[in-house]
This record gives structure tokens, C-alpha cells and sequence, in this order.
């Protein structure tokens, strides 16, 4: 079979995607991996799903000229926004992370009453709603936009220094608190009130939340997290198309940020990954403008 060393590349509006990472580590571990954290840009849920789509073709074009095999948006509004279009232009196959999640929904839910939490950008695109219906029409989607959780991860990120060994062991110790429950309660009672049995957890930032998400719309209600289900589509693409990496590959890990603060990227990125974020790199944005001014330049000659 054939083998391929090149590394797969993935990308997030910031941090929060190093939780798809982790998992795609955990399965691949022979893989190497680029990661771009959009870090000044960040986050996207807010703004219009036109200026994400952007950043996404920039981010996907940086991500070409590092030679990947393979790209995956590890970020829901992004994937949302622009999944479509970068497939359309890639040169290399792209997975999001909304297909793997629905489809892990789905699977789940027995009363067919799903909850979805997101961006404002992810929730108003209605692309999990759309992407569970187009599995199973019969379920019911209810949805609601969770914007502070963003704030929430990485203000208790900040709080605890400790490596992620454990995400759920971690999360109870820091996000189990007052303030913290009280805004997880506006957002998800009007939820609980529908009696999902299944909520989908829409922002690749979410997980480090479970535990207090969990204790908040009840136990017997499924969490879903896509990171395990975008890494096993990784996993089965890649071995599909026959460019696995070599068993006994040394991997290496490559990190970039669009924020010059490569300190505190470093460290908040060594904490979800679980393992360190070694010497990340500084991309600019007027780089990424220039890439894919470059990309398309290039595919209007070929």
C-alpha cells in the first residue's frame, strides 16, 4: 500500500480546534500535523458568514503551500460558512466537523429530540439542522446560540495551568463554579424544557464544558462532541486513499498562530493538546491575504 508522510493539515479560528487535534493524535499517532490557530481573528462566531468563508479559503491556501495530504476545519462556523467552497477548490480533500457530529446525533438519540448549541454563526446557518434532517428526517432539532461559552472556555483556561491529561476531570475542577453555571442555565434550560435526550455540542471549544453543560441539562441527556467522529472520518478517508503514514513514522507537529502573543498561544495550546506546543510560528494576515490571491492566480492559469 501506498504511504504518504505528508502531514495533515487543520485549522480553527483559535485554540478550540486542538481538541480535534488531540483526538486525530490519539488515533494517528504516526501522522504529522500542521495546526493554524486564527487566533487575532478569533472568534468567528459573531461576524457575517461571507467574511468567514474568506478566512477559510486564505487559511486553506496557507495550508496547501505546507504540502498536506489532506485538511480538516476544526472549527464549526468555518465549516459552516465555508466547507463547501474549499472543497470546491482544494486540491486535497477537506472534512468538517458538522457531518461528523450530526451523523454521531443521530446514532444516538432514541426519542429523536436533538439539542444544538453553537456560534451565532453556526446556529443562524442551520447547518446541523439541515445535515441531521438530511440523515434521519424524522428528528427534531432544537437549537439555540451559546456565544459566552467561547468566552467561558478560555477565561477558565486562563484560571488553571494545568495540562489537559484528563478533559473532563479538568473541566469539573474549573468550570464547575457560580458564574459559570448560572449563564449555562439561561442558555440550555429552554433546552432541558424540550426534552432532548441528545445535545450536540456545536463549537470545537465546547468539550472542556461538558461536565457543567452535563450537570446542568441532566445526565441521562447524550453529550456529542464531533472531535472522535472527524478523527475516525480522517483515519478512514486517509487509509482509503492509501496515504496512511508508515507504521513507526516519527511525526511532526507544527503550530501557527495569527497572533504575535506566541507565548500564550503556546501555553493555552499545550494545555487542550495535552503534549507541548513547541516554538509556534507567527502567520500575518497580509500573508494569508497574499496566499490566496496567490491560490487563485494559479488555478485561473492551470
Amino acid at each position: 500500500m501506498k504511504r504518504s508522510s505528508q502531514p495533515i493539515g487543520i485549522f480553527d479560528s483559535g485554540i478550540g480546534g486542538l481538541t480535534v487535534t488531540r483526538e486525530i493524535a490519539k488515533r494517528l499517532p504516526q501522522e504529522s500535523i500542521v495546526y493554524l490557530g486564527d487566533t487575532l481573528r478569533c472568534p468567528y462566531g459573531p461576524r457575517p458568514l461571507q467574511e468567514i468563508r474568506t478566512f477559510a479559503r486564505q487559511i486553506a491556501s496557507w495550508l496547501y503551500e505546507q504540502d498536506v495530504k489532506l485538511i480538516v476545519i476544526a472549527c464549526n462556523s468555518a465549516t459552516a460558512a465555508g466547507l463547501e467552497v474549499v472543497q470546491q477548490e482544494s486540491p486535497v480533500p477537506v472534512i468538517g466537523v458538522i457531518e461528523p457530529g450530526a451523523r454521531a446525533a443521530v446514532q444516538a438519540t432514541i426519542s429523536r429530540r436533538v439539542g444544538v448549541i453553537g456560534t451565532v454563526a453556526t446556529i443562524e446557518s442551520d447547518v446541523y439542522n439541515r445535515a441531521i434532517r438530511s440523515l434521519d428526517a424524522g428528528i427534531t432539532t432544537f437549537s439555540t446560540a451559546t456565544p459566552r461559552f467561547v468566552e467561558m472556555v478560555e477565561q477558565g483556561l486562563r484560571l488553571d495551568r494545568n495540562p489537559i491529561e484528563d478533559i473532563q476531570a479538568q473541566a469539573s475542577r474549573v468550570y464547575i463554579r457560580p458564574a459559570f453555571q448560572e449563564i449555562a442555565r439561561d442558555y440550555l434550560n429552554p433546552l432541558k424544557r424540550c426534552n432532548i435526550d441528545t445535545l450536540v455540542l456545536g463549537c470545537t471549544h465546547y468539550p472542556l464544558l461538558a461536565p457543567l453543560i452535563s450537570q446542568v441539562v441532566g445526565s441521562d441527556v447524550r453529550i456529542i462532541s464531533s472531535a472522535e467522529e472527524t478523527a475516525r472520518d480522517v483515519a478512514e478517508m486517509l487509509e482509503r486513499r492509501g496515504q496512511l503514514a508508515s507504521e513507526g513514522h516519527e511525526p511532526v507537529y507544527r503550530f501557527a498562530t495569527t497572533s504575535r502573543d506566541l507565548d500564550d498561544y503556546a501555553r493555552l495550546g499545550s494545555v487542550i493538546l495535552g503534549r507541548p506546543v513547541i516554538d509556534p510560528a507567527y502567520v500575518s494576515l497580509e500573508e494569508l491575504e497574499e496566499t490566496l490571491v496567490d491560490f487563485e492566480q494559479k488555478r485561473m492559469a492551470s
